[in-house]
C-alpha cells in the first residue's frame, strides 16, 4: 500500500512541476520570446508543439494526432503505471523511474488534450551542444529514462 502511495505521489510531483513551469511560462512570457538567463547558455521562450518529440506529428491529420499523440500514450502510460504498482519485486529505484517517465508523459498529455499543443520553454547551449526547446516533463521522462538505462546496465537480472 505504501508503496503504491509513493508512486502516486511522485507520478504527481512530476505532474505538478510540469503543469506549474508550463502555467507560469504560459502568463509571463511571450511566444517566441528570447529571454537569456545564463548568458547563452540557458534561453526562455514559449513555444507550442503542435507534434511530439522535436515536432514530430505536427502534419498529422486531426484523426492521427488523436490516436499517436493522444489516444495511444494515455493506453501505453495507464497500462505502465498499473504494471509498476502491481509488481511487488521491483527495485526502489526502477519504480523511482518509472513514476518519472509516467508522470512527464503524462504532463505533455495533458497539454495536448487540454490546449492541442504543448508548451516548450527552455533551451541549454552549451559549447556546441545544443538541446531542442523542452519542457520540465521532457526532463521527467528523460531522468527517468537514463535512470533505466543505468540500472538495466548496472543490474542485468533486475525484475521489471
Amino acid at each position: 500500500m505504501l508503496k503504491r502511495f509513493v508512486i502516486l505521489a511522485f507520478v504527481l510531483l512530476n505532474i505538478g512541476c510540469d503543469q506549474f513551469s508550463k502555467d507560469m511560462i504560459r502568463k509571463n512570457i511571450d511566444p517566441r520570446a528570447y529571454i537569456q538567463v545564463v548568458g547563452d547558455n540557458l534561453i526562455l521562450t514559449n513555444v507550442e508543439n503542435t507534434g511530439a518529440m522535436l515536432g514530430f506529428g505536427q502534419d498529422f491529420s486531426p484523426l492521427l494526432k488523436l490516436i499517436f499523440l493522444q489516444g495511444l500514450p494515455l493506453i501505453v502510460l495507464l497500462v505502465l503505471l498499473a504494471r509498476t504498482m502491481q509488481k511487488s519485486n521491483l527495485n526502489r529505484w526502477m519504480v523511482l523511474a518509472f513514476a518519472f517517465v509516467i508522470g512527464g508523459g503524462m504532463g505533455n498529455l495533458i497539454d495536448r488534450i487540454a490546449y492541442g499543443s504543448v508548451t516548450d520553454f527552455m533551451q541549454l547551449k552549451l559549447g556546441v551542444l545544443k538541446t531542442g526547446i523542452f519542457n520540465m516533463a521532457d526532463v521527467s521522462v528523460t531522468i527517468g529514462v537514463l535512470l533505466l538505462l543505468f540500472l538495466t546496465l548496472r543490474y542485468r537480472n533486475l525484475a521489471i
